[in-house]
């Protein structure tokens, strides 16, 4: 096997940079679900003690397949990132051992893009969820 030339590396790294940039958009997506789910559990837990009143009962409801949807979310998002970070693995090791590996980066790409559409139609489900029970000024 040869020693990879520093400027065959250089170009995998470039080849690298784009799905770096998607696992920044990953976080962000991560950090927002994350925020959520806190929300949510801080607000369930206020309204637990309440628990006994019909309409806490309904708002409690909502709150478990709004928490849902985000931790499904959450799930997704990671697994995007396992994805993209598959991505640059193999972009490496094909690199480094002259292998041509195209298809499984198609592949490990694709993956990755499913879950992120997954985690992008989780939170917004979960946004249309939360918006569709507001009731300001109504008791």
């Amino acid at each position: 096997m040869n020693e990879p030339v520093v400027a065959d590396i250089a170009r995998v790294i470039q080849l690298a940079v784009a799905p770096v940039f998607l696992l920044l958009a990953v976080g962000s997506v991560l950090g927002i679900l994350t925020s959520r789910l806190a929300r949510i559990i801080d607000r369930g837990r206020i309204l637990a003690a309440k628990a006994e009143a019909p309409d806490v009962r309904h708002e409690l409801d909502v709150l478990g397949r709004r928490a849902r949807l985000v931790n499904f979310g959450i799930t997704m998002g990671v697994t995007t990132a396992l994805f993209v970070g598959a991505v640059i693995i193999t972009l490496f090791f094909g690199e480094l051992t002259a292998t041509p590996l195209g298809y499984v980066v198609a592949v490990e790409f694709s993956l990755a893009m499913v879950a992120f559409i997954a985690a992008l139609l989780a939170f917004l489900r979960e946004i249309f969820l939360a918006t569709g029970t507001l009731h300001f000024g109504k008791r």
